[in-house]
């Protein structure tokens, strides 16, 4: 320590004066080789380094700071989450929970298997792939076709699977799967044979909009393949789309409320049919023929 540093130092206990030496190594404040206390209380007090508060980020920053790290590693962007996913954990507000994932997030230093996942689909090369579910159970499926897609707030891995245990979809889609990009272990990939099928499977499905709606909505590049007006209901509108996913169309469809009513086919009306009665029964209405 130099002779500068003394009257710093004195006063403070071992431990603080070990953080402030790290501060100004971290900061380039020196004398020779060694940190140099003194210089870095000046660089402060001369505002050539700022102090600010590690405290006062909102709940909102930090959320959305977080959707980042999520959004930049669902697009294989690793380098550029773990920046991120470092300043949200520089943060002394920042809520134990998220701390511990985002720790356990940066301990993660696997190759990022997402970019495997690319190449294969680039190559129509089919897969093996061990995916661990939300009650932790693993499950290895055998994959031809494999698209990311988003959902909601997320992206996800849409697959055409050989397996079809355990998915209660209609029978005409039972072999496709939606896999969370963040269930995937790491090196949980492997090329198998087999032919590279050109899409998911899917069906069309008829619905009408109305009222605002009909006016507002717009058509989906490569899911709707008819947008126009009922010619004998001008103030309906007629989609015909393409679903992969019953799942997702009815979490889509479900925020139309009653603007929007499933034509055909059958299966599916019936089946959202269902799930609206399911919805009703939760509220202890009285469902009538």
């Amino acid at each position: 320590m130099t002779r500068q540093d003394q009257s710093i130092t004195l006063s403070v206990s071992d431990r603080d004066k070990a953080e402030l030496e790290a501060l100004a190594l971290e900061f380039g404040m020196k004398w020779g080789d060694r940190p140099n206390i003194s210089k870095l209380v000046k660089a402060i007090a001369q505002h050539k380094l700022l102090i600010a508060p590690n405290n006062d980020w909102k709940d909102s920053r930090l959320k959305a700071l977080k959707h980042a790290v999520d959004a930049l590693t669902d697009l294989g962007k690793i380098q550029e989450a773990k920046i991120i996913a470092q300043l949200l954990l520089d943060r002394s507000e920042l809520p134990d929970p998220l701390r511990r994932e985002i720790e356990a997030f940066l301990n993660n230093t696997s190759i990022p298997w997402r970019l495997e996942i690319d190449r294969y689909m680039k190559r129509n090369q089919p897969f093996e792939l061990t995916y661990q579910d939300a009650a932790d159970r693993t499950w290895h499926f055998h994959i031809r076709h494999a698209q990311i897609n988003p959902h909601e707030d997320r992206e996800y891995l849409d697959c055409w699977c050989e397996e079809t245990e355990g998915n209660y979809d209609l029978p005409e889609l039972k072999h496709n799967r939606c896999f969370r990009l963040d269930r995937i272990p790491e090196a949980a990939i492997a090329p198998i044979e087999g032919k590279w099928l050109p899409s998911l499977a899917e069906i069309e499905v008829e619905m009408h909009l109305f009222r605002g709606l009909a006016f507002a909505y717009k058509t989906k590049t490569g899911e709707d393949t008819f947008n126009e007006w009922l010619t004998d209901s001008p103030q309906v509108r007629r989609i015909v789309k393409k679903v992969s996913n019953t799942f997702w169309f009815f979490r889509e469809i479900l925020r139309y409320g009653e603007d929007c009513v499933i034509v055909s086919p059958d299966s599916v009306r019936d089946r959202f049919q269902q799930k609206l009665i399911a919805l009703c029964r939760q509220y202890n209405l009285e469902i009538r023929d």
